[in-house]
């Protein structure tokens, strides 16, 4: 198979936004050219219930849920699901003041956009 080019950003649990901590909660990657949009997330609930006690842990596991809808184009994404998949990565990879942010936009080249985005996870989440 031939070297396909990607981007991806890391999503981030950002309990408070004015102290600029988190924690590395999943990966959005982008295939161009295979169409391919997916997300691959861990919230580790101890880690993150010491690193910021009273954070509402299913709130962020829903927001996850919802990044997972608009990446397969399914309802849980709701109207940003039914936008071509470029667009979706626009959308998803902008910066939010909300809990869950994605980081900066980073990129490289790989032969399986769904290994690769198994592996970011496995070295950036887990």
């Amino acid at each position: 198979m031939s070297e396909l080019s990607y981007q991806y950003v890391v999503l981030r649990c950002v309990p408070r936004v004015e102290r600029e901590e988190f924690v590395n909660v999943g990966v959005v990657l982008h295939c161009q050219a295979t169409e391919f949009l997916g997300v691959a997330w861990h919230v580790d609930r101890e880690r993150l219930s010491a690193f910021a006690p009273g954070l509402d842990l299913d709130r962020v596991c829903s927001a996850l849920d919802y990044v997972e809808g608009v990446c397969r184009g399914d309802a849980r994404g709701g109207a940003a699901a039914t936008k071509p998949i470029g667009t979706r990565f626009g959308f998803l990879k902008a910066p939010r003041s909300t809990v869950l942010q994605p980081g900066p936009v980073h990129g490289g080249i790989t032969s399986d956009p769904e290994r690769q985005l198994e592996r970011l996870v496995s070295q950036l989440v887990s």
